[in-house]
């Protein structure tokens, strides 16, 4: 099969596309003939400095299509069935094999390309949100990076929960196309400090729920306008920066949780978020929440399509088409 991949982590030059062997079928494996493929912002972190499983490597966590082989094991998906699936590694390829554990049924009348959108960014938002963060309806919810996948996601799950939604992205076209999806506030990050926009919003209480993917400076700013008994979510690092201490010393007297959260890590110990994944895919069929893909790219431009992500240009999904 072909695939991009890099012998080496660093910038989006590492990618070379190039015939790889196919995946080996376990007896709890499903393999796909992989029809889209969406970049995570843990791909593109993975390629800059993650671990280098094997040689080459193939980066990316979630991608969907139909269903060529399944393993003994395997009763709860059909040769033919589109899915999508999430896993550590090996979504920029043109096969996949990944245990039936993480694969999720398309429902009917949804693309391929949308399903691909779906697990990791929906299921991070509404875990944030709810499972870990206790949104209830009428509190205050701050969200980074609203204009991405997890922020748009996170955006109309929010919304949809009776919350005030406010947000924060790099510009004001940006913040002003967020408002069809349920935003209340947006804040420009570049022109305003977000802390004191927060404040001013809430009349000096702050956020009572934050989901915040950015780290860093970020995430301390966070827990300087969270409200009393508010929770702040951490997920990613999106910022860059290097690891910081974070000073706590407001949190106690104040009640506060600092929670941070990996989808992963539920996938793996708890069956809970695979039904909570799958509702939100039917949620999602039936219209009740909506998909945002900003631009496709080809599987062999992976090395175009991770520094447009990095630019931080996209609205919504970037993905990739074998």
């Amino acid at each position: 099969m072909k695939a991009a991949v890099y012998y080496e982590t660093g910038g989006p030059d590492v990618f070379r596309f190039e015939d790889v062997p196919d995946p080996i079928v376990g007896p709890d494996d499903v393999l796909i003939r992989v029809e889209a493929v969406s970049i995570e912002g843990g791909d593109t972190l993975n390629r800059l400095q993650g671990a280098l499983t094997v040689t080459p490597h193939i980066v990316g966590y979630q991608c969907a299509g139909t269903v060529l082989s399944v393993g003994e094991n395997v009763t709860k998906i059909r040769l033919g069935d589109r899915v999508v699936t999430v896993g550590l590694d090996g979504s920029h390829a043109e096969l996949r094999a990944v245990g039936q554990s993480f694969c999720w049924i398309v429902p009917e009348g949804m693309s391929t390309e949308q399903a691909a959108c779906i697990p990791v960014p929906f299921g991070t938002a509404s875990d944030c949100l709810f499972e870990f963060g206790r949104l209830q309806a009428g509190e205050t919810v701050l969200i980074h990076a609203g204009a991405g996948g997890v922020g748009i996601a996170a955006i109309q799950l929010a919304k949809r929960a009776g919350a005030r939604v406010l947000a924060t992205a790099s510009s004001d076209e940006r913040l002003a196309r967020l408002g069809e999806y349920g935003l209340d506030h947006g804040i420009n990050y570049v022109a305003n400090d977000f802390v004191g926009a927060v404040r001013d919003l809430t009349d000096g209480r702050g956020a009572d729920v934050i989901v915040d993917s950015i780290g860093g400076s970020t995430l301390q700013k966070s827990l300087h306008c969270l409200a009393y008994r508010g929770r702040c979510m951490t997920f990613g690092d999106a910022g860059r920066e290097s690891t910081s201490r974070l000073d706590i010393s407001t949190m106690r007297a104040n009640n506060q949780t600092l929670v941070g959260y990996f989808l992963g890590a539920e996938l793996f110990l708890s069956p809970r978020p695979h039904g909570m994944i799958a509702s939100l895919l039917d949620d999602i069929a039936s219209g009740g929440l909506r998909v945002v893909i900003d631009r496709r790219f080809p599987l062999d431009e992976a090395g175009e399509a991770h520094p447009y992500i990095e630019s931080r240009q996209a609205f919504g999904r970037v993905i990739l088409v074998p």
